[in-house]
């Protein structure tokens, strides 16, 4: 289907016509002094005149007189959470991903324990059925939260370990891209092959243009659901000039972007570097906050909880996201596997930007920069692995 234009209006019908298909919208709203995903009803909800400031270990929202609903980039919540979410209860005697109990804790015989877990009832087998899931309809999802999405995906819906959940929250998803006009500091998408202009892994894509012929957006289908949806909206096909306008912006952005990940052969490069002393040098500025994995938008480790209510004493236990930074992250009967911050580095660098080829076929960064703008001390991925590589091996 040839790229097409609609006006502002036609991304508030855009909009309706989800929500009428029984879609729950998410997209960008400000909150809190930053950008992030909530439930939206219309187009007043968006940031507009709205732009981040970002750089290590800063971020900033300033308003513009730009009429634009998308001048900003990215903000600490990726679309991870709504499909892999940060907390999930567990049922009674389940083994893995149940939505589990939401104010009380188990009570029946499944729970006894005095009964083997092989007797009890529900046993430790597959657990309860995936819940029914909720379409869901993301709006303005970047070029590089996309690419997160497919690797999340490989992971947790396609992988060997799959996980029911993060499956069934995934089904009837209606993606509305949004391609980036502008970089932040800290974007370096464009060298890892994930933007600013979406390649696939949307319905529709956006591309946001404002000019002395007003306020449009180029509308491009990926899918026979984005072209059955756009048909029902008041659009006009998009004249060449449009579309070189929007494909100038694109290559606008990745000239704008500064930061590079080195070249060549980089998972093997690294693993020539197991033993280098500059480990030790990044771990002299890490807290091992964990701040890196939470806002990474493909980290998908988590821990177990048990929790009690002490005013009930009801008690469950809940899967959370965990982070290897985190101390008992590598903990095994006799101790730590990872006792210092330098290995607990090392770990996420080299999972990260090498082993990961080796588990999933593709690098586990996407180049949004996140860790980046929120590591507190300012710790810039692209800067440690050009000084790592630096050295002889």
């Amino acid at each position: 289907m040839d790229p097409s234009l609609i006006d502002l209006q036609g991304l508030e019908t855009l909009l309706a016509r989800l929500r009428e298909a029984g879609y729950r919208v998410l997209g960008p709203v400000v909150r809190d002094g930053a950008i992030v995903y909530a439930e939206i009803g219309g187009i007043a909800d968006l940031p507009r005149g709205w732009r981040d400031a970002q750089a290590p270990g800063r971020y900033r929202l300033e308003p513009t007189e730009a009429p634009t609903l998308f001048g900003f980039n990215l903000g600490p919540q990726g679309w991870k959470r709504t499909f892999h979410t940060p907390t999930k209860p567990f049922s009674p005697g389940e083994r893995g991903w149940g939505e589990g109990p939401t104010g009380s804790g188990p009570t029946d015989e499944a729970s006894d324990p005095t009964k083997p877990l092989s007797l009890r009832e529900g046993g430790w087998g597959e657990g309860p059925a995936a819940p029914a899931p909720i379409p869901t309809a993301l709006i303005a999802a970047r070029p590089c939260e996309l690419a997160a999405i497919r690797i999340q995906d490989r992971v947790l819906k396609e992988g060997v370990y799959l996980d029911p959940h993060y499956a069934a929250r995934r089904e009837d998803t209606f993606v509305v891209a949004v391609n980036c006009t502008t970089a932040a500091d800290t974007c370096f998408c464009a060298g890892m092959g994930t933007g600013p202009r979406a390649r696939g892994g949307f319905d529709l894509a956006l591309t946001e243009l404002v000019d002395e012929q007003g306020h449009r957006f180029l509308v491009e289908a990926g899918s026979r659901h984005g072209e059955e949806l756009l048909a029902a909206i008041p659009h006009e096909p998009a004249a060449a000039a449009a579309v070189e306008q929007a494909q100038a912006l694109s290559r606008q952005v990745a000239d704008a972007m500064t930061r590079r990940l080195p070249g060549g052969d980089l998972r093997a490069r690294i693993l020539e570097r197991l033993e280098s002393l500059h480990w030790n040098a990044v771990a002299e500025r890490c807290l091992a906050c964990g701040n890196c994995t939470q806002v990474c938008p493909t980290c998908f480790c988590t821990t177990v909880c048990d929790r009690e209510d002490i005013v009930t004493g009801a008690t469950w236990r809940e899967r959370v996201w965990g982070s290897c930074f985190d101390d008992d992250f590598s903990y095994l009967h006799g101790g730590r596997v990872r006792p210092d911050i330098a290995s607990r580095y090392r770990q996420w660098f080299i999972h990260k930007l090498a082993t990961w080829h080796d588990q999933f076929g593709t690098s586990g960064c996407v180049g949004c920069g996140r860790c980046i703008t929120w590591c507190p001390v300012g710790i810039d991925i692209t800067a440690e692995a050009a000084a790592l590589l630096g050295e002889r091996p």
